[in-house]
Order: structure tokens, then C-alpha cells, then sequence
């Protein structure tokens, strides 16, 4: 229910606003979040990488918290890109952010991640798809790589034939897959045939029960059959979570598998555990924190604090702190 009413607050402009201007807030977002420009982002790359950890780094100019994408879009920044040149805007903001990282010899130890919304697709199939094509070539002649972000369901199929145009010619571009949607064990499945990239994680937006599974029980056995698929496949899967316990089974399935620490990785968010980021890095894995930058962070921010009640009790704690 908590995570319902948090999902719903992502999609209101009055508690944005109210989010925005509260004082508090300034603690959480910069926990979360690298900062508002490129040298933020490049500024904690180095710091992580210089730690011992990979990175992944998002712009923020994403989805609405999960809205309906048939719905009339929104105008608020932020909101998905529903011009032509915000489309343009969110293809330069990557481009200037890969090279900022190749001026800084951050790759490829950092790589970034792309959502499509930010780069047209609600307005432009095609559009999307040149300017992601833009994004990797770059990246490629920089030495890093791309992965294609998932938002709600309704986006799934588009993202996933954007990934198999994009590996034509990029072969090394991977998609996240998201354990809560009850189409994933049989996207895992072909993904692992197709020997891709793929970054399993739990799911962040709000979703309708006849697509997603609506207990945490039911995602997290989701998540570890979707594991295994992944793990006995011929791909490279990318564990993205904080739960103990499916890290642990994580690296029991890889042993299980035979998968040697170079096979595999694990993802986590920037702000969260980052003690536990640490401890993977120092057992031989590869720990690739997902940092996300830019001033569209509130959506980003509401989803953080609703998959995990420890987010949320930081945010509340750093309210107090201010009474």
C-alpha cells in the first residue's frame, strides 16, 4: 500500500513542487543522485572508480513515475520528451557526457544508460532509434558500451526491438529486464539464447496486476527464475539488486553454473548499501553502481523511496533532523 501511495505521489506536479522547495529534501537527493551537471556525474565516477567500483550512468530525463503512455503526455520538464527537440536535447546531454568521460579516462570502467523516452520515442520510433544508434556509436569509439533502460510495460516490446537493431551493429549493447512483469521469464529466456547484456532488476513503476506480480514473494521467485535462465545461458547477466538474500543465491548460481567473477556482475544504486558495493568489489566481482545526474530528479527520487522502506526512512530521518 506504501509503495502504491509513494508511486502515485511520482506522478503528481503539486507534490513535486511541494517535494522541490521543502529544505530536507536537498539531504536525500544529493545521497541519490551525482548532481544537476556532466561534472557531477564525472566528478563521482571518478570517486567509485578510484574505489574499486564500475559505473553506469543515467541522465535523468525519464518516464513520469509510470503514467499512461496513451495518456496526453506531460509538459512538465522532465517528463519524457515530447518534442522533437527535447528528443535532440536528451541525444546531445549523452553525447557530451560520453565525452567527458573518455576526456577523463573513466572508460570503459563507466558506461551509461539510456532510457528511450528521453530520446523520442513517444513521438518517433525511428527517431529514437537514430539518436540511441548515435549514442553507441559514440560510445564505441570511446570504449564503452550502453544499456538500454526499461520504464512501464507498455514500452517493453519497443525497447526490446530497438536492442536487437542496436546489436547489429553494437553487439555489446545490453537492456534491463524487469523481474515483476510477468512476460520476463520468457524474455530472460530469449535473451539468454541471444547471448545479450541483460541487467535483471526488480521494477520500479506502478503496474497493473493483470501485467505484473503484485506481491513481493511472487517477484522475487520471479527474479530467481529469471536468474537462472540467465546464469545458464550463453549472455552476460548483470544482478541488479540490494537484496541479501538474492545476491547470496547470485553467487551461488554462478558457482553453480561456472561462471568466473568476470562473467558476470552485480548492479547497485548509487546511495544504497554502498558498504555492500564495497565488500562485492573486494571479493573479486564486478560492482557497478548505477549513478543517475541532472535537475529532473524527482521521479528518479520517489521510485528510490518505494522500493526500499530504509529509503524512506532516511528521507524521514533528514525531515526530523531539520524540526
Amino acid at each position: 500500500m506504501l509503495r502504491t501511495v509513494i508511486l502515485a505521489a511520482a506522478r503528481s506536479s503539486r507534490v513535486e513542487r511541494l517535494v522541490e522547495t521543502f529544505p530536507p529534501s536537498r539531504a536525500v537527493v544529493d545521497r541519490f543522485v551525482a548532481g544537476p551537471v556532466v561534472a557531477d556525474a564525472v566528478r563521482v565516477a571518478r570517486e567509485l572508480v578510484d574505489d574499486g567500483l564500475a559505473v553506469t550512468l543515467d541522465h535523468l530525463g525519464e518516464d513520469d513515475g509510470g503514467a499512461d503512455p496513451a495518456a496526453s503526455p506531460p509538459s512538465r520538464p522532465g517528463a519524457p520528451a515530447t518534442t522533437l527537440a527535447h528528443a535532440e536535447a536528451g541525444r546531445d546531454a549523452y553525447l557530451t557526457l560520453l565525452d567527458a568521460l573518455d576526456t577523463g579516462r573513466l572508460t570503459p570502467t563507466a558506461e551509461v544508460s539510456v532510457k528511450l523516452s528521453a530520446l523520442g520515442q513517444r513521438v518517433d520510433d525511428q527517431l529514437a532509434l537514430e539518436y540511441a544508434r548515435s549514442i553507441c556509436a559514440r560510445a564505441a569509439e570511446v570504449g564503452t558500451t550502453v544499456t538500454l533502460d526499461m520504464e512501464n510495460h507498455a514500452g517493453t516490446d519497443a525497447t526490446l526491438e530497438v536492442l536487437g537493431r542496436l546489436r547489429a551493429d553494437f553487439p555489446t549493447v545490453g537492456v534491463a529486464v524487469q523481474a515483476y512483469l510477468r512476460r520476463s521469464e520468457a524474455d530472460c529466456r530469449e535473451l539468454a539464447a541471444a547471448g545479450v547484456r541483460v541487467r535483471l532488476c526488480k521494477g520500479a513503476y506502478a503496474e497493473p496486476e493483470s501485467v505484473a506480480y503484485p506481491t513481493r514473494l511472487e517477484v522475487d521467485r520471479s527474479y530467481v527464475r529469471c536468474l537462472n535462465l540467465l546464469m545458464a545461458g550463453p549472455g552476460y547477466p548483470m544482478v541488479a539488486t540490494h537484496d541479501p538474500r538474492l545476491i547470496a543465491i547470485a553467487e551461488n548460481r554462478a558457482k553453480w553454473f561456472g561462471r568466473s567473477p568476470d562473467q558476470f556482475e552485480f548492479q547497485l544504486l548509487y546511495g544504497v548499501r554502498p558498504d555492500e558495493q564495497r565488500r562485492l568489489a573486494r571479493e573479486g566481482y564486478t560492482a557497478r553502481v548505477y549513478v543517475p545526474y541532472g535537475t529532473q530528479w524527482y521521479a528518479y527520487l520517489m521510485r528510490r523511496l518505494a522500493e526500499r522502506p530504509a529509503n524512506l526512512a532516511f528521507f524521514l530521518r533528514a525531515v526530523r533532523s531539520r524540526k
